[in-house]
């Protein structure tokens, strides 16, 4: 290659010579790799990039391993945090699985313009820059978890996916299932809080892969049929592929998954195999029958597990009776996690027990118990199923109120919590709301939540937050996303004028800690300074909720600004741009929401990332006239439909505003449409994930669905079209 224009040479493997061609101005480069792979992990990158580098030395071989990021020559100063990353990843896949990296070198390759999150070719990663670059004015810590998190994945890769690779793409979960499980294990570990960790994957599978499997892209996590390969790298594929994985982990014990991956490893190394050999290699290094778990591989849907209990006072005996629903003609092999806690005092009398339902339906006996108890089911989400009770009860909620106040399950401790916001939202929106005793319960849950004990802020800020619209539109038979929309924002409103006082002096009390402690320019991302930073923005959020009178709204926008103004880090910064983006009304209010858009873009002095989250913010702003804002924004000079990331920012972002995209007019489908037209001339792989803000079209009323039907037959009848659109569209529109 032009020694000038390309003067980074890189592919796979160790590098073995490199060199000036002799009476020209190019240059070469030797590289080779000792490991057998499939065609789709090949590489080379030619560029003018720039870099960071270190090392590893791994262990217990004690090879010397050469790290390098690379990106574009601008991006070079925010690279630090992803080789540290690398590092991180190394060691814990050593110590977590013995895993040693097989290499001389190990390059990452981060670019602007790349469709998909990270690439794990062999020994050299492409990556967007979105999952790599990071500095405090630039990156939330969400990003820095992310881009920890996505590093680890791709190199964790390099054993599950790479050394050992699927027989054909029906498999994919085989490599991404389970790297995605072995990412969200090492996140836990990082973040010091496994609990944390489950609470955020628990939403997101909720959030969206059950709305996937709820719709007309259903498909089992190893799909039968594809028209389009790259319209199955799915949630489903990935997320619930994760949580196939983690059910092995939970019914064989941690040593038990410990000892069928070593098998695994031992015998498919160099190998291209299917699930099936994963799963024989789990129960063969145990020494069980696990042949019944398959039907996890080949059922597509979210299973329903139900449940009764009594309890026998005579014979001190509680019966647990769990049933099971799913699209399979035969049950599941079902990993239900239990604890029981004594009704009177609270105290756990029988730990975590991990009840195996193999039938349709079961009963499970806990005998010398000396009095009543309460389920605690599901613990730590045991397995991706939706948990109901077998018959109504008026003490459900009492249950709930009782077990998010004394569950020793962290993750069930929230998740009750959960269910009684759900509650009183679903009711609200009914408007049945004053009829019952659920407000009691869940302001007495929210009141203890707000004045928690500890330090552990990212789990109080899980506790305080409501569950989000996608996940409450799950368990709606037709969503009303307007009406939705209106229920949450009344409760949350109802919470945040009940218990303003200590809100407002929780928050107080953080900023004068952030602030003493001298944080300034130095952003701390250790996991108590993380939950800081987290729980004070929730509570940003509900004070800024409160916006009825003049007065109320002047107040609220000069707190959002206050802090806006006042925050180095990014995270801070943009939580309260995205309160301020959504503050309407008096003339002062509208300058400061102006004000800081404005100050935001220019600061961001044309950092691509930054300008990303300018234009999403502002797509998911709560105004009335958001959609011409978005419209308006697409002919703004920073943006651009051939930019990936740029054109998520904006338009898929819009998509997320569920009560403006889906106002009864129709007007966010018609655009949704015409802009995904456009996409698929530049883009099919974009255009077919943009074209899924459309296929739920049977979720809504007759009148929606009919206005998102029509769109959607808009793009069916484009000639032409790509594949990748076309499947998407074409089955979600049979009948």
């Amino acid at each position: 290659a032009d020694k000038e224009a390309y003067p980074v040479l890189l592919g796979n493997g160790n590098k073995l010579e490199g060199g000036d061609v002799e009476g020209t101005d190019r240059h070469y480069a030797v590289w080779e790799d000792p490991f057998p792979k499939p065609s789709y992990l090949f590489c080379i990158v030619a560029g003018n990039l720039g870099s960071v580098s270190s090392s590893y030395t791994t262990v217990p071989s004690g090879r010397e391993v050469h790290l390098e990021v690379y990106s574009e020559p601008e991006n070079v100063s925010k690279l630090g945090h992803a080789l540290e990353s690398l590092k991180k990843s190394m060691k814990w896949d050593e110590d977590t699985f013995g895993l040693e990296y097989d290499l001389d070198v190990y390059n990452v390759v981060a670019v602007n313009d790349f469709n998909m999150g990270a690439m794990e070719n062999k020994g050299l990663n492409v990556f967007n820059t979105a999952y790599c670059l990071a500095d405090p004015k630039s990156a939330t810590d969400s990003d820095y978890e992310r881009i920890e998190s996505v590093i680890g994945h791709e190199y964790f890769h390099n054993w599950t996916g790479n050394r050992v690779t699927c027989r054909d793409w029906f498999q994919l979960t085989l490599k991404e299932g389970l790297t995605v499980y072995r990412d969200q294990e090492f996140s836990g570990d990082m973040m010091q809080s496994h609990a944390v960790k489950r609470i955020e994957d628990v939403s997101s599978l909720r959030g969206r892969q059950f709305a996937e499997d709820a719709g007309p892209m259903s498909h089992p996590v190893r799909p039968d049929s594809y028209i389009s390969m790259d319209n199955f790298y799915t949630a489903t594929v990935y997320s619930k592929g994760a949580e196939v994985v983690r059910m092995y982990r939970t019914l064989l014990g941690k040593d038990g998954f410990r000892k069928g991956m070593d098998l695994y490893f031992e015998r498919h190394d160099g190998d291209a195999v299917t699930c099936d050999d994963f799963l024989s290699a789990m129960g063969d290094a145990n020494g069980v029958d696990i042949s019944q778990f398959l039907r996890w591989y080949q059922t597509n849907g979210t299973p329903t597990v139900k449940y009764s209990s009594k309890y026998d006072d005579e014979s001190k005996t509680f019966y647990l009776t769990l049933s099971q629903e799913s699209n399979s003609d035969e049950p599941l092999l079902i990993p239900v996690s239990v604890g029981l806690l004594d009704k009177e005092s609270g105290e756990e009398v029988v730990a975590t027990k991990v009840l195996e339902l193999k039938e349709k339906e079961q009963t499970f006996e806990f005998d010398g118990l000396n009095g009543d108890v309460l389920p605690s089911m599901l613990r730590g989400f045991s397995a991706p199923v939706k948990l109901v009770r077998a018959e109504a009860d008026a003490s459900e909620e009492e249950d709930l109120a009782f077990l998010a106040a004394r569950d020793t399950d962290g993750f069930n401790r929230w998740e009750a919590g959960q269910k009684l916001y759900t509650s009183l939202i679903f009711q609200t929106l009914d408007g049945n709301h004053e009829e019952s005793k659920t407000l009691d319960y869940v302001e007495e849950a929210f009141g203890r939540a707000l004045n928690m004990d500890g330090n552990d802020y990212s789990i109080q800020a899980y506790a305080l937050t409501l569950p989000s619209e996608s996940t409450l539109a799950e368990d709606m038979t037709v969503v009303d996303p307007v009406a939705l929309h209106k229920a949450r924002g009344s409760v949350r409103e109802s919470l945040a004028r009940k218990y303003f006082s200590e809100i407002r002096a929780k928050y107080d009390e953080l900023t004068n800690a952030m602030e003493s402690s001298g944080s300034g320019e130095d952003i701390k991302l250790d996991a108590t300074s993380i939950g800081q930073r987290r729980l004070r923005n929730v509570l940003l959020a509900y004070l800024c909720c409160i916006k009825d009178t003049a007065e109320e709204r002047d107040a609220a926008s000069e707190l959002a600004m206050k802090q806006f103004e006042s925050s180095y880090g990014m995270t801070d910064r943009y939580s309260a741009l995205n309160c301020l983006a959504s503050m309407d009304g008096e003339d002062s209010v509208v300058a400061r929401r102006d004000a800081a858009l404005q100050k935001f873009f220019d600061d961001a002095e044309g950092d691509a990332l930054v300008l990303n989250k300018w234009f999403m913010c502002q797509a998911l702003a709560d105004l009335p006239d958001v959609l011409d804002r978005v419209k308006a924004l697409v002919n703004h000079p920073d943006f651009t439909l051939t930019n990936p990331n740029r054109c998520s920012s904006l338009i898929s972002a819009f998509t997320m505003n569920a009560a403006h995209f889906h106002a009864e007019d129709g007007e966010g489908y018609k655009f949704l449409g015409e802009i995904t037209a456009e996409v698929d001339k530049l883009n099919p792989q974009l255009s077919s994930r943009m074209g899924r803000g459309l296929i739920q079209w049977r979720k809504y009323s007759e009148e929606r669905g009919a206005l998102m039907k029509s769109a959607l037959q808009q793009l069916a009848d484009m000639k032409p079209i790509s594949s990748d659109l076309f499947e998407v569209v074409s089955t979600s529109l049979k009948e």
